[in-house]
């Protein structure tokens, strides 16, 4: 049986460490349109789509997916995981992929491979975040409609509203969670977009290949490997906490 796939890209304004991030320049393009560019690549995503809010500051983002020719979707702010739900119900999706618009490195070939086990092992839900092994800035999350909808139905903390999946894999008895995992460690890399350093850091990445976001994350790896000093413009940011969203 075939399985309707639909990637829902998460991109707001708000941003409590650097307000407006997913609209940033970086090599010539905007954040978010690297990321669509990106997750554009992959060869089992189905359809993409945009889910911001219905506020305001986010028509920016809005009119940025007419531009680059992606539905948009509009809802709750804070309650991201009831924007994921309705969003998922209109575009009639049978499974869910997650990414985020702060990863602007995000990796086709790997968000393929968090997808091919899911539709291989049919589980409720498959990710590479949970167990972390790959970089930060390459998550994604697979989840099918009905874990979703059970989380949208069941979820109360607001920090398990806000970031969509906690509820799924906090409750391993309720669902079937695979876990996706690289070769190797590389988990201490961080290349995803939170602060004006880390904006740095991935503008220094994107200008060694010359603007040009068709690179492999394998090449990212050889780069660092040669030039590790890049490490320095972000290496000291830590992640947030789950809770503080």
């Amino acid at each position: 049986m075939s399985v309707k796939i639909g990637t829902i890209i998460q991109a707001r304004m708000g941003s409590t460490r650097l307000p407006g991030k997913v609209m940033k320049d970086l090599g010539g393009e905007t954040v978010l349109a690297r990321v669509v560019n990106r997750v554009r690549r992959a060869q089992v995503a189905g359809e993409i789509v945009i889910a911001t809010t219905r506020i305001s500051s986010d028509d920016v983002i809005a009119e940025e997916c007419r531009r680059l020719s992606v539905p948009c979707f509009r809802g709750e702010e804070e309650d991201v995981l009831d924007r994921y739900y309705r969003a998922a119900q209109l575009y009639a999706a049978d499974a869910v992929v997650r990414i985020c618009a702060d990863s602007p490195m995000i990796e086709p070939e790997v968000c393929d491979g968090v997808i091919r086990q899911f539709l291989d092992h049919r589980p409720d839900y498959a990710s590479n975040t949970v167990l972390k092994t790959y970089p930060l800035g390459l998550d994604t999350e697979i989840m099918s409609t009905e874990a979703l909808t059970q989380a949208w139905r069941a979820a109360k903390e607001s920090y398990q509203r806000a970031h969509v999946t906690p509820y799924i894999y906090e409750h391993a008895d309720q669902f079937n969670v695979r876990h996706v995992r690289a070769q190797a460690d590389y988990s201490y890399y961080r290349w995803t977009l939170d602060t004006p350093e880390d904006l740095a850091f991935l503008r220094a990445v994107y200008a060694r290949f010359d603007n040009d976001d068709r690179f492999h994350w394998r090449d990212v790896i050889a780069l660092l490997e040669c030039e590790p000093e890049l490490l320095t413009l972000n290496s000291h940011v830590t992640a947030k906490a789950l809770q503080e969203g």
